[in-house]
């Protein structure tokens, strides 16, 4: 059964983001904020993790759409090919932020990633993802958690994820209530931004 840890958005405690970078490490899945919907995720180095989240979401690993989540922009060239100016500048306004950015994959993509061309980076403005990413010293893979309900399509609620995932995951983070609208995906890839999908994120940062 997963463990349920309370994380203060304003200020992380050490102590709790050291805990969740040890299950991280340990193969682990979390669930834990964003600063639009709550995300699953595991380390991005940890084969058996990642198996563990494309069975869940009920994908085939190397097909997966999963995007990476990064402490900041400096993470970029470990997965992305070199990009334009424009490019950065427009990343530069926008994160950290609701988006999800789609950018040319480089060769150093980790294995189960390696027959894709493009990749999905996030930097989410929440100090809790951004501090487990920054102590783990590498990006997580995240996907958000959808609900079976029509009406609601992301639930909100920590302790209603937690009822819910605490036999499929390892820790679950109460991080307050989430939001229930997604990040906004852009598409970097080619020469002009295509908006794969309007979320939470302003599009006039284009």
């Amino acid at each position: 059964m997963a463990e349920f840890i309370k994380i203060y958005q304003d200020k992380p405690s050490e102590a709790a983001i050291a805990k969740v970078v040890k299950v991280l490490q340990n193969g682990g899945l979390v669930i834990y904020p964003t600063d639009t919907v709550y995300g699953l995720g595991c380390d991005i180095t940890n084969s058996r993790a990642l198996e563990r989240i494309a069975k869940i979401k009920g994908v085939k690993l190397e097909k997966a759409n999963f995007s990476f989540i990064c402490h900041d922009l400096s993470n970029l060239s470990d997965y992305v090919r070199q990009i334009d100016t424009s490019t950065f500048k427009i990343l530069k306004r926008a994160l950290p932020g609701p988006y999800t950015f789609i950018l040319p994959g480089n060769n150093n993509l980790p294995k189960e990633f390696k027959k894709k061309t493009t990749v999905g980076i996030r930097v989410p403005d929440n100090n809790i993802v951004l501090e487990i990413v920054r102590q783990l010293g590498n990006p997580i893979v995240s996907t958000s958690i959808r609900d079976e309900d029509d009406v609601i399509e992301y639930t909100t609620d920590p302790e209603l994820i937690f009822e819910k995932w605490q036999n499929l995951v390892d820790m679950v983070i109460d991080g307050g209530y989430g939001d229930n609208i997604p990040s906004t995906i852009i598409d970097l890839s080619e020469h002009e931004p295509v908006i794969v999908r309007e979320g939470k994120g302003d599009i006039d940062i284009l």
